[in-house]
């Protein structure tokens, strides 16, 4: 495919560059993450991701994983949700991390490979749980575009994909909690999840970073 031609400024993108070879995006990221508290204290404290401290507030803020619960972590890797709903469940807790990448195992839990649209991985979820879930957690995303409505768009199927999924697994009473983008659940989305919870939430914990667009849902009271 031939380029634009010169002079028309179409397609033509200019990457400045550190003094140590990195583009300036990478250089951003690198210092946010030299800077982030949560990344620091996700390695001090042993979690595999920042990303841990958003269960953690969550679940402060909901009281979402109670002792000896069933909980499913969907989009697991690296494991740090799963880590979370682990220790928090306690000693008696069954816990599934599912995702489409390999991940490292995690003593206590059940890691699957596998895509969790696939009938063989929600029997295999099942199986791992001996018995219906009472939580049902996703902190997935699609890759972002950086076009606003359409990475909106995307990860709202997503989320109405991972309510498919929770639908089919949650015993009565039981909970999902789901990343979305700002500007809130579409309302299909709302829709379903009024119809099949008690009570439908939004929140942004304080480790979800302000500069980005990410809340969760946080539905609870499942009705079968």
């Amino acid at each position: 495919m031939k380029g634009p031609p010169p002079g028309s400024g179409r397609g033509l993108t200019t990457r400045l560059r550190t003094a140590k070879g990195r583009d300036t995006g990478s250089q951003r990221w690198l210092e946010r993450q030299l800077n982030d508290p949560y990344v620091r204290a996700a390695k001090e404290q042993g979690w595999r991701s920042r990303a841990a401290f958003k269960l953690i507030e969550l679940d402060d803020r909901f009281k979402l994983i109670r002792p000896g619960a069933r909980v499913v972590d969907l989009g697991a890797a690296p494991g740090g949700w799963t880590q979370v709903a682990l220790k928090r469940g306690g000693p008696r807790a069954k816990v599934v991390g599912l995702d489409l990448l390999a991940m490292d195992p995690i003593p206590g839990a059940t890691i699957l490979q596998g895509d969790f649209q696939d009938a063989a991985a929600e029997q295999a979820v099942l199986a791992a749980l001996d018995g219906q879930a009472d939580l049902v957690l996703s902190d997935m995303a699609p890759n972002t575009t950086g076009h606003g409505a359409t990475d909106h768009l995307r990860i709202m199927a997503l989320a109405e994909l991972a309510l498919d999924f929770a639908v089919k697994v949650l015993a009565p009473g039981g909970g999902f909690v789901c990343k979305v983008f700002q500007g809130g659940s579409e309302k299909a989305l709302l829709v379903a999840l009024k119809e099949r919870f008690a009570v439908v939430r939004h929140a942004k914990p304080p480790a979800s970073r302000k500069d980005s667009s990410e809340l969760y849902v946080v539905a609870t009271g499942f009705k079968p």
